[in-house]
């Protein structure tokens, strides 16, 4: 290769390089937002309504992963809320479908194996706070005699249950 193929190359090269990231952008910009109406909807039926939630998630597949803001910070997605909630089909439908489980979750599902090894590594996260500001202890107390280990477990690490106040 001569230095003019070189250079000719060079700046092709560099030009997709630099174009690169403004057509990924713009990609991104032209794709439409969720409807804040039916992300409050999904993780609405998220609380309990199965069959609400797999008829939303048929139709809007995208919402698997689609958190509310209920203000103040307060964030939830559908699997948030099956999970403080103690609804474990539902929690279990979503995570089959790709839903990201969280030491919550986790929690609810008496993981002490995940919920040990995660505060082994974040001791703080504890304390930790989950959407409505429910804690760790409060959802293995919802996964009932499955999580007892795990509620067992927190509650000597020093975990206490709160008063939930939401706003």
């Amino acid at each position: 290769m001569n230095r003019k193929q070189f250079l000719k190359n060079s700046m092709i090269t560099s030009s997709f390089i630099v174009l690169s990231p403004h057509i990924v952008f713009s990609k991104q910009q032209d794709d439409p937002q969720l409807d804040k109406k039916i992300v409050a909807e999904f993780v609405g039926a998220g609380h309990g309504k199965l069959e609400k939630v797999k008829e939303l998630l048929e139709e809007h597949p995208t919402l698997i992963n689609a958190a509310h803001d209920w203000k103040f910070g307060d964030f939830e997605t559908a699997l948030g809320a099956a999970s403080h909630v103690g609804h474990k089909e539902l929690a279990k439908y979503l995570i089959d479908r790709g839903a990201q489980a969280n030491i919550f979750t986790a929690a609810l599902f008496g993981r002490i194996d995940i919920i040990k090894s995660m505060l082994d590594y974040f001791p703080n996260t504890l304390h930790a706070k989950g959407p409505h500001g429910f804690t760790l202890l409060h959802h293995a107390q919802r996964g009932g005699d499955d999580a007892k280990e795990v509620e067992e477990y927190l509650i000597s690490s020093g975990a206490k249950e709160t008063k939930i106040k939401l706003y």
